[in-house]
């Protein structure tokens, strides 16, 4: 009966949560913000959540004033810190695209009710109270690890006990992601069986009577999950705990899925917004796969084989959805599993555990004790490494539609009854497959060609997707342009379009190849993100225009393709792209004597229903050449990308008339500094009646040509 009733709730919570409309307030009501425990520092910003004195949750972004600041808020918890501040509304951006983290989302699945930006504040008190005590101990806490750990291992201390994952190296995580073991580091239940364990088995041979012990452990465990940062993996274990503890104590033991229900319900019905959270689903989603599937761990007592069947249903229950959260999953897990679990099970996790009370009691045995483990624990992040640098790991078929979803999670449910019951083994694998196979190939059946210029800010990004998966080309990569500034100001972790804007959408459309780069020009904001999207996609190849490799701007792109061994093609006017349903080709430079803007590459993609230029950041000069000696194929363009982002230099009066497009795209950022577009080319637009889009002000524009040659727009 459980069960049907957190199902139930849980489709009402999903679907319905999202219409209780809290009390509306105005940012210019908000006159006081009192941090919570979720926040972070970066640089000069302190971004997270705080609730303002007409009670309500917001997202702050709070600009420091000083460095004298910056140092207090870094040496101090912040929870309970109130602050007099005068805000703002915080500029409404649109999403860089569908795939990309969607800012809204996150402010909604933590219950706040709106963004506001913080560059006038006067601290006044810190309040009082459990929680505010409470995120003193675990900063305390951390803290002690951060002087008594050493360096190499702060991060995975930090991680394991106290549920802190800001400070693991990137490298690091992205050998985890591949591998498939990112939960390691997530204290589940687990990690609160081993505490509980450990607590009762101190108090029983002190002498505490096992009621007694049970009962004091009841009151420990919400300290402990308070002090583990209180993710939804932590309380879940918690709770669930608690539950069972308090049944059995009062004589009317639940089983193991009443209890999980139970504190599934008490989660949506405390904090409903939790729902939206992935992972609040994914660990609930993996517990009840396990408590289900009971039966079939029964199967065989060799520890070996029950370890691989646990991890098995466990990837097989939340593939569809990690699949529709992160586009892709590991295929190595199943066997990285089987390694990494027991050992962080039953070796790392319990000597961070043992390692911390040593710490504190005995320094000198526990330093000596690290000069042991810290050699061994780098030689195993070492392998990590590699490991996860091995080819052929990641399953990428791209965010799957809703009902796919669906189906999927059907074609799971079938397999698990079928081979319950030990019968038609074969036809369930068949049902299993049937949306993987549909998954991965529905690309290639898509006779659609896509263009989708990317909101990157003020920089240019441009993909094309051919009819079928012909061939993936990406034009330009953007990136920013970074000014030096005071040492305290500086980011510690970097915001790089390439990774956080550009591989999303690619791993969105399920593009784990690209088979020709194009870098119009080596500017920054044009070809900065490249060298973070070789380090995450495979390029086959690499087009520049000439003279341009060896700008100092290309240094770490250059030193990135070496690496990978890709190949570099300098290009120019009249060479082509091989295509079976486009005329590719590059109408300019006609020289080889790189100069900048008027240097970049152009190309020209045109077939019977369709033609589109892309010109990089081609000025005046350039688009004289091609308005006189190419005027043929220049004229009727279905599409043209405007020059260096709508600046003046570029969108001649001749140009545009000899183009004349039926829409024109700007890439550029919104309200930026440059002010782009320029007043005179958006006047030059109006006069010639040619509509645009505006990148940083629409969204990413995705156009979508039918084999018809019918043409649709829209942004996302």
């Amino acid at each position: 009966m459980l069960t049907i009733t957190i199902i139930s709730i849980g489709f009402f919570t999903f679907f319905y949560v999202d219409h209780i409309n809290p009390e509306k307030v105005e940012h210019n009501d908000v006159k006081t913000i009192t941090w919570t425990d979720n926040y972070r520092i970066n640089g000069r910003f302190i971004r997270g959540f705080a609730t303002s004195d007409t009670n309500q949750k917001w997202y702050v972004q709070l600009k420091i004033l000083n460095e004298d600041d910056k140092d207090y808020f870094s040496n101090n918890s912040l929870t309970g810190m109130e602050l007099q501040v005068k805000v703002e509304k915080a500029i409404e951006r649109p999403t860089s695209h569908k795939y990309a983290f969607d800012i809204e989302k996150y402010i909604k699945s933590h219950g706040a009710i709106g963004q506001i930006t913080v560059e006038e504040y006067k601290m006044l008190t810190l309040k009082t109270g459990f929680s505010t005590y409470m995120a003193k101990q675990r900063f305390i806490l951390k803290q002690h690890i951060q002087l008594t750990f050493p360096a190499s291992l702060q991060a995975e201390a930090e991680a394991l006990l106290i549920g802190s994952r800001e400070s693991m190296p990137l490298d690091l995580q992205d050998a985890y992601l591949t591998l498939g073991i990112t939960h390691l580091f997530a204290i589940s239940g687990l990690h609160v069986a081993l505490v509980v364990m450990l607590l009762y088995e101190v108090m029983v041979r002190l002498g505490v009577r096992r009621e007694t012990a049970n009962w004091l452990l009841i009151l420990a465990l919400p300290l402990y999950g308070l002090i583990a940062g209180g993710a939804p993996s932590v309380w879940r274990a918690v709770s669930v705990t608690e539950i069972l503890l308090i049944s059995s104590l009062i004589k009317n033991k639940l089983i193991i899925s009443d209890a999980f229900s139970l504190s599934f319900i008490l989660f949506l019905f405390s904090s409903p917004w939790v729902v939206y959270q992935t992972g609040f689903q994914l660990s609930y989603l993996a517990a009840f796969s396990l408590i289900f599937s009971s039966s079939l761990l029964r199967l065989s007592n060799n520890p070996l084989a029950q370890s691989f069947l646990i991890t098995a249903i466990c990837q097989l229950m939340v593939y569809p959805l990690l699949i529709y959260q992160f586009y892709e999953i590991s295929l190595s897990s199943f066997l990285a599993n089987l390694l990494f679990v027991p050992l962080f099970s039953f070796v790392i996790l319990p000597i961070n555990i043992f390692m911390l009370p040593l710490t504190f009691l005995t320094p000198i045995i526990s330093n000596i004790i690290f000069r042991i483990y810290e050699p061994l624990r780098i030689w195993l992040d070492d392998f990590i490494i590699f490991l996860g640098a091995l080819p052929f790991q990641m399953w990428n078929p791209g965010q799957p539609e809703l009902w796919l979803v669906v189906m999927a999670y059907i074609s799971i449910f079938t397999f698990f009854i079928l081979v319950e019951n030990k019968s038609k083994v074969f036809l369930s694998l068949c049902i299993l497959f049937v949306p993987i196979v549909i998954l991965h190939l529905s690309p290639y059946f898509d006779t659609k060609t896509r263009i989708t210029y990317l909101n990157v800010g003020q920089g240019d990004s441009i993909l094309i997707e051919m009819p079928k998966r012909e061939k993936v080309i990406l034009i330009d990569a953007g990136g920013l342009l970074r000014f030096d500034q005071e040492e305290w100001m500086e980011n510690e972790n970097v915001y790089e379009v390439g990774r956080q804007v550009v591989v999303p959408f690619l791993k969105g459309r399920g593009i784990s190849k690209i088979d020709v780069m194009i870098l119009s020009h080596a500017d920054a904001d044009h070809m900065e993100g490249a060298e973070e999207i070789l380090q995450e996609i495979k390029v086959e190849e690499v087009h520049i225009t000439p003279g341009s490799y060896e700008e100092d701007a290309m240094k770490d792109l250059r030193e990135e393709i070496n690496k990978q061994r890709i190949s570099v093609f300098e290009k120019g006017a009249g060479e082509v792209i091989e295509s079976s349903y486009y005329q590719l080709i590059y109408l300019y430079p006609k020289d080889v004597n790189y100069e900048g803007n008027d240097d970049s590459l152009v190309l020209s993609m045109e077939n019977a229903y369709f033609k589109g230029l892309f010109i990089g950041d081609l000025e005046s000069k350039g688009e004289r050449v091609l308005a006189t000696e190419y005027s043929k194929q220049i004229e009727g363009q279905t599409i043209l990308k405007l020059g260096h982002h709508g600046s003046k230099t570029s969108s001649t009066q001749l140009f545009l008339e000899k183009a004349n497009p039926k829409f024109a795209i700007v890439s550029a950022g919104l309200n930026n500094r440059y002010g782009h577009p320029h007043p005179e080319v958006v006047e030059r637009l109006n006069k010639l009646d040619i509509p645009y889009f505006q990148t940083g002000k629409d969204g990413s524009i995705e156009v979508i040509i039918t084999k018809k040659g019918e043409v649709t727009i829209f942004p996302h």
